[in-house]
């Protein structure tokens, strides 16, 4: 048995694929911890893994409503804050581990993880030509550059670049080398979705509080009024369900498993994020992507989606007019129907999950 301890932090996106892989590895027989915040605990234990808490970390609400600026600087301090390694360095003295698996934005972490000459993993959770293109060059790799901590640095430092997303999306997969690998997209989709009548469309945007969700969220509300669609809109936490308008043909919750809306929906409207997107993919479903912040990787995202002729991009201002168009595009046209479909069948025969554990598990078994 091996013993693997994975490095998190709440930033919505980044959990699911470090999970999956780390409930994969618990399934096996290994014992799985995960450091990570005290607001992940229960769903942390919820997949069966051992819980340790920051001591350190910086400030992080990652859910309230924050204005960009305190978005922005909250999270370079998450990511370089030395508190973060000094955490990781105490739980990996006291209690040793063979593997520590690191998401890939910890850059505190990754670094404290090479000097203590630990074998570690660096975890990204979307296609690594957004962590190696506009998160690098932007405020992150500039910030973490002048406190010694630069990506390509921290990254190549690791023993394994580990890519928990799907290879013809990511543009970077024909041009890196073997550090880094490809274990496709970690998510528990086994069926294709089933359409009802009326057509069902789930709505979701960011966990995150982004500025401009809640207009963006009536938007999309005003724009079903009168048309032959259920439409489904989960606020998340950043958001508070009471206070919309929604018309009859629409319901506003806080949470509902997407899961269990997917499995019948014949469109999805999501914010880019790369988990969402890609369980919606991974069922079939066609999806529209309006980002919410330019500062992620939610723009390639919608950009390879809508490439792949499985979905469309509107801004997150989008007025509900061109909303009514799009939707009707997406549940209408049998060309954006069928190119989902096909993605769906293709991501639904590889477990990234199971591709993921088989690459850290090889890397603790070889010649350290």
């Amino acid at each position: 048995m091996s013993d693997i301890l994975i490095v998190t932090f709440e930033a919505g996106g980044n959990v699911p694929p470090a999970l999956g892989t780390g409930r994969e590895l618990h399934r096996r027989g290994h014992r799985v911890r995960v450091l990570g915040h005290a607001m992940q605990k229960s769903v942390i234990e919820s997949a069966g893994l051992e819980f340790r808490a920051y001591r350190s970390s910086p400030r992080w609400t990652p859910h309230a409503r924050l204005s960009t600026w305190t978005v922005l600087t909250m999270g370079l301090a998450m990511v370089t804050d030395p508190g973060i390694g000094r955490d990781l360095r105490d739980e990996v003295r006291a209690d040793p581990a063979d593997l520590v698996v690191v998401d890939c934005m910890l850059f505190n972490a990754l670094d404290a993880a090479a000097r203590e000459d630990l074998r570690h993993v660096a975890l990204f959770h979307t296609f690594y030509a957004a962590f190696d293109g506009s998160f690098r060059r932007g405020p992150f790799g500039v910030v973490a550059r002048s406190k010694g901590l630069g990506p390509r640095r921290v990254w190549h430092g690791a023993d394994l670049e580990l890519v928990c997303s799907d290879p013809e999306f990511d543009s970077a997969a024909g041009r890196t080398n073997g550090h880094v690998a490809w274990a496709g997209a970690v998510h528990d989709v086994r069926e294709a979705a089933v359409a009802r009548t009326p057509p069902r469309v789930l709505a979701s945007l960011s966990t995150a509080g982004f500025p401009g969700q809640r207009k963006a969220l009536q938007n999309i509300l005003d724009a079903v009024a009168g048309i032959d669609v259920e439409l489904i809109v989960t606020t998340g936490p950043s958001v508070d369900p009471a206070g919309f308008r929604a018309p009859p043909n629409a319901s506003v919750h806080r949470y509902i498993p997407h899961n269990e809306i997917m499995r019948t929906c014949s469109a999805v409207i999501g914010h880019g994020g790369h988990a969402t997107t890609f369980r919606a993919l991974a069922f079939g479903i066609p999806v529209l992507i309006m980002p919410m912040s330019a500062l992620t990787d939610q723009p390639i995202v919608g950009r390879a989606v809508a490439t792949a002729g499985a979905g469309k991009v509107l801004r997150r201002t989008a007025s509900p007019g061109r909303l009514r168009d799009a939707i009707d595009d997406l549940v209408g046209s049998p060309h954006y129907r069928t190119a989902a479909a096909e993605l769906g069948t293709r991501l639904r025969a590889t477990d990234g999950a199971a591709v993921a554990a088989d690459r850290i598990l090889a890397l603790i078994d070889s010649p350290g």
